[in-house]
């Protein structure tokens, strides 16, 4: 009988585990950066997240992905207006205080766009 494998540790680039981790990754430490991070680090990340990942999803930088969900707009939105670099809480909490016309814009196209994309998820439904 053939014995079983061992079990091989899935890792994943630093790269891959900022973005899960909703982080920018040049903010992060220099030990996160430097190698592989296994799925249990990953996990034992999310579950307790260190100082530095608790402050960094807290005050930023912050990615892209979550600049826009931040201010309630896609990231082609963000693109559109302009801003492309990374911004800090402190920076979203600004814009969203002035509130400016492409904001308002950006994000009624967005909810156009959610409107649309629950009319079509229903419609698929009622023909399945």
């Amino acid at each position: 009988m053939p014995s079983p494998k061992p079990k091989t540790v899935q890792t994943m680039k630093p790269e891959t585990a900022a973005k899960k981790l909703g982080v920018l990754l040049s903010a992060t430490p220099a030990e996160f950066q430097a190698g592989p991070v296994s799925r249990d680090e990953l996990n034992a990340l999310q579950a307790k997240p260190p100082a530095w990942l608790a402050d960094l999803r807290r005050n930023g930088p912050h990615p892209k992905q979550v600049v826009a969900a931040k201010l309630g707009v896609s990231i082609s939105g963000l693109a559109r207006s302009g801003i492309t670099q990374p911004l800090t809480t402190a920076e979203i909490d600004e814009i969203k205080a002035e509130n400016p016309a492409w904001l308002e814009h950006e994000r009624s196209v967005q909810a156009e766009a959610r409107k649309e994309a629950l009319r079509l998820k229903e419609q698929r439904a009622q023909e399945g």
